[in-house]
Formats: structure tokens, C-alpha cells, sequence
């Protein structure tokens, strides 16, 4: 009798999923795709752009080489949380020792605010370009926005904000139809790239994969796949009810998946772009979101111009709450606090507070002295080295059966998973140690 009132509920879940996507295509957008978007954000434009400019075509082989990395280890954290009914954060705080879920911790919240900070000032650069109001009064008037939308506006309906926004990855792609592509040399650089992977090259790499393979995006996918299970009541941890087990895996899997593929297309674009505009005009150094958008305008004319700039405004309003959220998720679970983004302030004060403190802090920094882009490019290297120990954390969690139970990440993905960290984890101690 159990065996079939669980099995009704299952074919029930899958019945409104259906239901749902037939009549609002924007219910396929899950935390994958969010979660690629997010990944492309201002920091990453920028990362992305420098690559470019500096080295041209010959980077362009980072992202062939980082989707299925990327996306390996994001549908990992994201099976993790769907399966346990828990977030990265509180998974490491039952497997291993408390000091190594406070040190992930303080090291996710330190980077992610000097990241917040650091596309918060890209936003204001760029929006002055493009309306001429001060950056810094457009710099805390986005600060400001994405926060009230963050406390006051329901999860539910506020993610449907930014699954919107995902479309704004587009004017990337768009850029190249303003200039001549010599696809040819493009599809062989991509392959075959011309490059002497000495220090400077190194860090690149290192800054590449830094920012397209984040720890943030780990603790915010597990954390969204636990939120979205909170909305409808008759989920449950699949280690708890395995009969929803095949439509919600497959649901991650492709939703991952394409959500990584899109991410990782349009970082290429980014790279490809400034490549045929920048480095081809000798421009090798990118201080500024804003000086790379400058820099389109006379190669690439207005239309590059705007489209670029358009780009980094919409996906920091992704990036920002995504950053905030993240740190939120994780200090909050491993305090044992009420969290979640579908819960009121006042029943999650904790958790709205570190969200608040986070992009407050990261607003004060722009009236500093620090500059935020290049802190910004470095930030992402040493991402890119702290990432390499949390990967491991998250790779043991997948493949422990006390974790996942019946579960468990298949070698395939594991496999994957651990690549990608053994490319990081090379490309960082060649930059360190280059003789």
C-alpha cells in the first residue's frame, strides 16, 4: 500500500512537471542554467576579455577543454543536494572534521565579496557609459536593487526575474556578427593553439578555470536544488524516496548540462570577440569592464559597443545575488540557521543578514582606493587555487555511499571530476613555480 501511494505521488510530481513546461517553456530553466549565466558575470567578462586581448585565438582552447569539466562538477554539487535534501556546506559538516567546513566557509565569503565588489564596479562603469549618471550612484543604486529583490521578493517569483536575464548571453554571441571572422584560422587556433604556457600564460589559464569553475557555483547549485524541493511539498531526498529518482536525475542532467554548454559557448565568444578586436588593434591589458567595451566602439563600431555593455549590466544582475546567496547558503548551514530564499526575513534573519552584510560590504569597497578589476582578475586566480581542495571535498561526498546512498556519482563523472581538478591543480603550481 506504501509502494503504491509513493509511486502515485511520483507519477504525479512527473504529470505537473509536464504540465508545467507545456505551458511555460521558462519551468525547463532549472538551477543549471542559472548557474551557467552566473558564471559568465562581469568578473568572468573580464577574465574572459583579458584572455582575449592578451593572447588572441590562442586561448580559445580553455573552453573546449572546461565544459565538460565544469559541467561535471556542477552536476555533482547538484545530485548532491537533490539526493540528500541538504546543501553542500551542511553535507561537508556531517563527512568531515568542523575545522574544514570553517575554513571552506570563511574562504568562500572572503572571495565571494571581493568578487561582489568587483562587479558591482563593472556594472557602474559600464551603466555610466551608457545613461551618464556617476558610477558610484549607479554602482549602489544596483547594489541596493538586488538586495531588496533578494528579502522581499519570494524565491519563486524572483527566479523567474532571472531565468529572463539568461537571454542576456546572447549579446555576446551577437558581437561577432559586427566584425569579420576568419573561421578557418578560428577552428584551428581552437585546437591548435600557437602558445609558450610560461608564468603570464599560466596565470591566465589558471584565471580562466578560476572563474569558470567557481566554489560558489558549487554551494548555489546544491543550495537550489534543495530550494526547489522546498516548493512543492511532496518532494522528497531521493535517499529518503528513490521512486522519483529517474525524471528528477535525468531533469539535473540535462538541465546541467545545457545550462554549461551555454555558459561555456559564450565565454568562448567573449574570448573570440576581443581577440579579433582588441588584441588584433594592440590592445593587451584590460583594467576595466568598462575599458573593454570602450575599446569595441571604434573597432567594432556602436553596435558592439552597446551590445557588450548591455551583457555585463544583465548577467551582474544575475552574478551579484547569486555570489550573495551562496555565502548565505553556507555560513548558514554550517551555523545550523534557518535558510532559504522562498523563507520571510524574519524567519531567516541569519541568513538575509549575511546576504545584506555581503553586498553592503562589497558597496563600500568602491569608495576606496582598491581597484576593483584588477583585484577582480587575481581574485579569480586565487579561485582558481582554492578551488582544487574543495573539489576533492566535493568529489569524496559524491562517492560516498553514507552520503548518497544507492546514489553515488558514477565513475564517468568522477573521472571528470577529478580531471578537472588535476588540470587546476597543475596550471596553479606552474604559475607558482614556473622554473
Amino acid at each position: 500500500m506504501t509502494s503504491d501511494l509513493a509511486n502515485e505521488r511520483s507519477r504525479t510530481r512527473v504529470a505537473t512537471l509536464r504540465r508545467l513546461i507545456r505551458e511555460n517553456p521558462l519551468a525547463r530553466i532549472g538551477p543549471g542554467m542559472i548557474t551557467g549565466v552566473a558564471d559568465d558575470d562581469p568578473s568572468g567578462v573580464v577574465t574572459y576579455s583579458q584572455a582575449g586581448a592578451q593572447f588572441g585565438l590562442n586561448m580559445l582552447w580553455t573552453m573546449p577543454l572546461a565544459f565538460p569539466l565544469m559541467a561535471a562538477m556542477q552536476l555533482i554539487c547538484a545530485r548532491i543536494g537533490r539526493v540528500t535534501g541538504k546543501g553542500l556546506a551542511a553535507n561537508i559538516g556531517t563527512r568531515f572534521p568542523p575545522s574544514v567546513l570553517r575554513g571552506t566557509v570563511a574562504l568562500l565569503l572572503v572571495a565571494n565579496t571581493l568578487n561582489i565588489a568587483a562587479d558591482l564596479a563593472a556594472m557602474g562603469e559600464v551603466a555610466e557609459l551608457i545613461v551618464g549618471v556617476e558610477r558610484h550612484w549607479m554602482t549602489v543604486g544596483f547594489a541596493l536593487g538586488t538586495l531588496s529583490l533578494q528579502i522581499f521578493v519570494p524565491y519563486h517569483r524572483y527566479v523567474v526575474f532571472l531565468k529572463w536575464l539568461t537571454m542576456s548571453l546572447l549579446a555576446y554571441a551577437a558581437v561577432l556578427f559586427t566584425v569579420h571572422v576568419p573561421w578557418h584560422t578560428v577552428a584551428l587556433r581552437t585546437f591548435l593553439p600557437e602558445l609558450k604556457l610560461d608564468a603570464s600564460a599560466a596565470a591566465v589559464v589558471v584565471a580562466v578555470f578560476g572563474t569558470t569553475i567557481s566554489p560558489y557555483l558549487f554551494f548555489w547549485q546544491a543550495s537550489e536544488e534543495v530550494e526547489d524541493m522546498a516548493r512543492n511539498r511532496a518532494a522528497q531526498p531521493l535517499v529518503d524516496d528513490a521512486t522519483a529518482a529517474g525524471p528528477e536525475l535525468r531533469r539535473i542532467g540535462w538541465d546541467t548540462w545545457s545550462g554549461m554548454f551555454y555558459s561555456d559557448l559564450t565565454a568562448y565568444f567573449v574570448i573570440l570577440a576581443t581577440a579579433l578586436t582588441l588584441h588584433a588593434a594592440g590592445v593587451t591589458r584590460i583594467d576595466t569592464a568598462a575599458q573593454a567595451a570602450s575599446a569595441l566602439r571604434p573597432l567594432a563600431g556602436d553596435m558592439a559597443y552597446v551590445l557588450f555593455s548591455i551583457g555585463i549590466v544583465s548577467v551582474g544582475l544575475i552574478g551579484v545575488p547569486v555570489l550573495a546567496a551562496s555565502g548565505a547558503y553556507a555560513l548558514a548551514e554550517s551555523l545550523h540557521w534557518e535558510e532559504g530564499l522562498e523563507r520571510k526575513l524574519t524567519g531567516a534573519k541569519g541568513f538575509y543578514g549575511i546576504i545584506a552584510l555581503s553586498i553592503l560590504v562589497a558597496t563600500g569597497m568602491q569608495f576606496t582606493t582598491i581597484s576593483p578589476m584588477r583585484a577582480l582578475f587575481w581574485s579569480a586566480v586565487i579561485n582558481g587555487v582554492v578551488a582544487v581542495p574543495l573539489m576533492v571535498i566535493v568529489l569524496v561526498l559524491a562517492a560516498s555511499r553514507s552520503v548518497m546512498g544507492q546514489f553515488t556519482a558514477r565513475w564517468p563523472i568522477l573521472a571528470l571530476g577529478w580531471i578537472a581538478t588535476g588540470v587546476m591543480g597543475a596550471a596553479a603550481l606552474v604559475m607558482l613555480w614556473p622554473d
